[in-house]
Order: structure tokens, then C-alpha cells, then sequence
């Protein structure tokens, strides 16, 4: 994938990015629209994504950025390569999360190397919000998956205590402290970046329980 030259860091809160989203015409979207769909909160480039799509043609992905070149160059890959399974959106996914799905449900999400806005006064603008894993508690089905992975401790704690504090959520056992492998066949560019420097990835996988009590 070609690379496109954008801004590293954009702020969430800008005016410009709090107008949520409408719902696309899914069927328009997937050539399958019966199989399982995965969402990817800050996709990218997408190149994540597009190879899971390549390695599981049964699930359907979506990937979502806040950085729109991104996003329009990544599908012009996915046309390139013919992929009737993977699509990606522009939007501020903390504001639109819920009108973009409207009663789409997820088979699974995965939050993967997010901004870690280091600042204390900046980490509003993190993705892994309260609200955000309500959300993701409303449209994951049951035994469905929420994976998060960073390269930043302070980042990994924040996303896993956002997300063990809310009763839909289970962690995975070998998540304690942190998981030492990625259990996806797919991993990304960060990933890959980070671990072939030496440096540690911190994990967790949780499962969507059928009823809300752990």
C-alpha cells in the first residue's frame, strides 16, 4: 500500500469531527451481509484489515478512521484487489459509533496502537471513553470479541480498566497481566515495528457475555 502523507495527530474534538455519521446501506457495502462483521476503531492505512480480510473471506470488516486521505486511499486498494468483504469509513468513531451500526451487530471490535495523547490535559481525547464501551457493550453479540493492544502501558491500562469496568466484558484468563501472543492470524504494522525493536505489546482480549453479570 502506497503511503499517503497526512497529519500524525488529529484532535477529536475539533468542531469539525462532532457530526455523527448516518448508517450506510450495509447491503451495498458487503457481498455477504449475513457473515460476522468486524470492526477496527482507528484502522489506519488499513493494512491490517485488509489482510485479515484476505484471511477470513467468512467475516466481513470494517475499518474506521478519523483521518480521511487514509481512509480514501485505503479504498482504492481494497477496489484494486477486488475485495467484496472490507470497507472503511471517515468518521469520528467516539461520536458516531452508535448511529454508523443504528442495529448492525458485531461479531467482534479490536482498538489496536491508538493515540496515546500523553498529556494529561490531551487524554479526553482518548479513544477507549466510558461511552465508547457502552456502545461496544450494545453491539457486540454475545461471545463476541473486544480485543485492544498498545505499545504504551499507560494507554493498555486505561483501555483494559475502561473495559473491566463494565459487566458486559470478561477478560481472557491468559490476559493477566497481559497476553504474550496476539491470538489474531494478523498483525499490524505497528505490531510488528514494535517487537522487532525489542519493546513490549500489552494486550487483552475480553469476551461479550451473554448476560451482564461476571
Amino acid at each position: 500500500m502506497s503511503a499517503v502523507r497526512v497529519r500524525q495527530h488529529v484532535n477529536p474534538l475539533s468542531q469539525k469531527y462532532q457530526t455523527p455519521i448516518a448508517p450506510p446501506d450495509w447491503a451495498t457495502l458487503y457481498q455477504t451481509t449475513t457473515n460476522p462483521l468486524h470492526l477496527d476503531i482507528g484502522c489506519a492505512r488499513g493494512q491490517f484489515l485488509l489482510e485479515m480480510a484476505q484471511a477470513k473471506p467468512d467475516w466481513n470488516f470494517l475499518g474506521v478512521e478519523i483521518r480521511e486521505p487514509l481512509v480514501v486511499r485505503a479504498n482504492e486498494v481494497r477496489d484494486e484487489l477486488g475485495l467484496k468483504n472490507l470497507h472503511y469509513l471517515f468518521c469520528n468513531i467516539n461520536v458516531s459509533l452508535s448511529t454508523l451500526l443504528g442495529s448492525q451487530m458485531l461479531g467482534g471490535a479490536t482498538i489496536q496502537f491508538p493515540d496515546p495523547w500523553f498529556k494529561k490535559r490531551h487524554q479526553k481525547r482518548r479513544v477507549a471513553q466510558p461511552e465508547l464501551i457502552q456502545t461496544l457493550a450494545d453491539r457486540i453479540q454475545p461471545e463476541g470479541f473486544l480485543f485492544i493492544q498498545s505499545d504504551v502501558l499507560d494507554v493498555a491500562e486505561q483501555m483494559r480498566a475502561a473495559i473491566n469496568a463494565h459487566p458486559a466484558f470478561q477478560p481472557s484468563p491468559d490476559s493477566t497481566p497481559w497476553m504474550p501472543h496476539n491470538p489474531l492470524p494478523v498483525a499490524t504494522e505497528r505490531e510488528i515495528a514494535t517487537l522487532l525493536e525489542g519493546k513490549p505489546v500489552y494486550r487483552s482480549w475480553f469476551t461479550r457475555l451473554s448476560n451482564e453479570s461476571k
